[in-house]
């Protein structure tokens, strides 16, 4: 029999998406067919802290997993004569363990944003998901809009601003106003699971929804507000990508925030109720899109389909939640390819693009 691959699981993060990392993690770990991989863990601390966690799955979804005794200091070399981890024991001594892949299970910021991505292109190490450059584009929604737009994918009409142009609050708004009316979203650029975003009715609320989606980031954008059904298309490949079947969210709140996402009781329809026409061109303008942002490996692809099919795309994102209900894998299986075949594949898109 063939060597198993030994495969690093990356999990945590300082992100605001820290807890849903964790269940994603448990999940991807769980469901990796144990007869080809080797699973090593590690897991980062809110604080930034890396360690090498070798106890039970089921702890890392509770959040004890840092506490586990047996945790040690370990990081990703990027010495590419290292290809691996390299844990630090408790008397100072280091050792190598050597990886054939990563897998970063990490959502929002220092995750999916191209940064994390860096350090695995200097270590020369396979790793699953977009790379560098698309990761960064698809994180920051300004340049996703930009991209859009230049590519001749329709978006919502949408602005952006930086923190240093605060003090031109008042003029921004007037213009947002004039330009896109309301109701408007106000979401921070670089943020996930729509962590900071505000749905803006009138001024006040605009300034207010701006203010706080500056805590969140260094710049913002401000989008029309698209009525329709949200919806959903998972794309898988490399030079060749394909897209699911799409799926569609029926959310229990005003609009598919954290809560609705993770806590409430949202509902999820797959395949999305769409005739075959507007299904067929949907999942063509997600690979149209997957293509313009430089995707590889996987990402989400995320839409609004009016009550008269207009097919408008919300925003991608390059490493989607993994967890028990999460839409990415759902919409695989509704595909035809079940979870564990789906990691696979992912495990071998990361080789083949190395």
């Amino acid at each position: 029999m063939s060597k198993k691959l030994r495969v690093a699981v990356v999990f945590g993060g300082v992100s605001s998406e820290y807890e849903v990392s964790l269940m994603s993690a448990t999940s991807v770990i769980q469901n990796i067919p144990q007869d080809r991989y080797e699973v090593v863990c590690i897991g980062i601390t809110k604080s930034g802290r890396w360690l090498f966690y070798p106890g039970p799955v089921e702890e890392i979804a509770t959040g004890k997993w840092k506490d586990h005794p047996d945790c040690c200091p370990a990081i990703i070399s990027p010495d590419r004569m290292h290809h691996g981890i390299i844990k630090i024991m408790q008397d100072g001594s280091t050792s190598l363990l050597k990886l054939d892949c990563v897998f970063p299970v990490l959502h929002g910021k220092n995750g999916e944003d191209g940064t994390i991505q860096g350090l695995f292109a200097l270590s020369g190490i396979p790793f699953v998901g977009c790379d560098t450059l698309s990761s960064a584009v698809c994180m920051d929604k300004a340049m996703t809009h930009t991209i859009m737009d230049n590519a001749g994918i329709k978006n919502a009409k949408w602005n952006y601003m930086l923190a240093s142009q605060l003090p031109q609050l008042d003029e921004f708004c007037t213009r947002v106003i004039d330009q896109l009316g309301f109701p408007v979203f106000v979401k921070p650029a670089n943020a996930g699971s729509s962590v900071g975003i505000t749905k803006a009715t009138d001024y006040q609320s605009l300034r207010d929804g701006i203010k706080l989606a500056f805590t969140h980031d260094k710049k913002i954008v401000v989008e029309e507000m698209i009525v329709g059904k949200e919806v959903e298309c998972a794309v898988l490949g490399n030079e060749t990508p394909q897209a699911s079947i799409p799926g569609e969210i029926i959310s229990c709140n005003d609009f598919y925030d954290y809560e609705a996402k993770y806590i409430a009781d949202s509902k999820l329809q797959i395949p999305a109720d769409l005739d075959e026409d507007t299904t067929n061109r949907l999942r063509e303008i997600a690979v149209k899109a997957y293509k313009a942002w430089g995707c590889s490996g996987m990402a989400r692809v995320d839409f609004f389909v009016t009550d008269q099919n207009e097919i408008y795309l919300n925003e991608p994102n390059t490493l989607p939640g993994f967890t028990s209900i999460s839409m990415y894998p759902k919409m695989w299986e509704a595909t035809g390819l079940p979870y564990g075949e789906l990691l696979s594949q992912l495990i071998e898109l990361a080789i083949e693009r190395a």
